[in-house]
């Protein structure tokens, strides 16, 4: 029970990363608002943790929504008095080299990855002052750290995310609010499942990994665990990498 009394709130969390974080907080103790727009996925994704008996609530997100933002927040305080963790983990890949990448598909895609973020931080700060502090969890990515071909705009939002944490880490540390970033790399989530049926992508990524397989999503559920406990109270402002070793090659 290592969240045992904590209120948590996990964007994207329907499905992929998101929801097994949401399954990992609810056995571990905390109360969670699972937040996404796929509303059937994440309504499921509920209905599995309270079967397990654990607490949550659906609640249709869309991250580039100030308003939306606003609304959620202020329904997961109602419900459940306070607001201890934020998991911003909503999040989208659109292929494009530089040349290739339209303004519409560059502004989508910030404004899900960092405008998001961004917004989700803005949102929760307040409602964490008021309890005494809180954690922030941004899941960025091993592209926010190193470069990529035929990712230019989720390449650029990931490492805005990336340098965000650390400004908030900054900004809130005398709040008692902590902000760190979670990169992971290779993931079998349903956002990667096309790549992995792509031979020309997975068998070269595979040669290049010390650790020869992706990870699965509970892999990176149990970093953010720990950065969202106490267990990492001196840790703010900080990158946890889960990446099979990936970028220290």
């Amino acid at each position: 029970m290592r969240l045992a009394g904590k209120v948590a709130f996990i964007t994207g969390g329907a499905r992929g990363m998101g929801a097994a974080e949401a399954k990992l907080f609810a056995r571990e103790g905390a109360k969670v608002a699972v937040a996404d727009v796929l509303v059937d996925e994440g309504k499921k994704t509920v209905e599995e943790i309270i079967e397990l008996g654990g607490e949550a609530f659906f609640i249709n997100l869309d991250v580039t929504n100030e308003s939306d933002w606003e609304t959620s927040i202020g329904v997961t305080v109602e419900k459940y008095g306070k607001l201890d963790i934020l998991v911003n983990n909503a999040g989208i890949v659109i292929p494009g080299r530089v040349e290739e990448t339209s303004v519409e598909d560059w502004d989508f895609t910030m404004d899900v990855n960092a405008k998001g973020v961004f917004l989700g931080t803005k949102a929760v700060v307040p409602e964490m002052r008021k309890s005494g502090g809180g954690s922030i969890v941004n899941i960025s990515s091993t592209a926010g750290i190193a470069g990529m071909v035929d990712r230019a705009a989720y390449t650029s939002s990931k490492g805005a995310v990336r340098i965000f944490t650390k400004s908030t880490a900054i900004e809130c540390a005398n709040d008692g609010i902590r902000a760190n970033s979670v990169h992971p790399g290779l993931i079998r989530t349903p956002l990667t499942e096309g790549r992995f049926n792509d031979p020309d992508f997975l068998g070269p990524r595979m040669d290049s990994l010390p650790l020869g397989r992706p990870a699965e999503p509970e892999e990176v559920a149990y970093g953010v665990l720990y950065l969202a406990s106490d267990e990492s109270s001196y840790v703010t402002g900080s990158e946890l990498v889960i990446d099979g070793g990936f970028t220290a090659v």
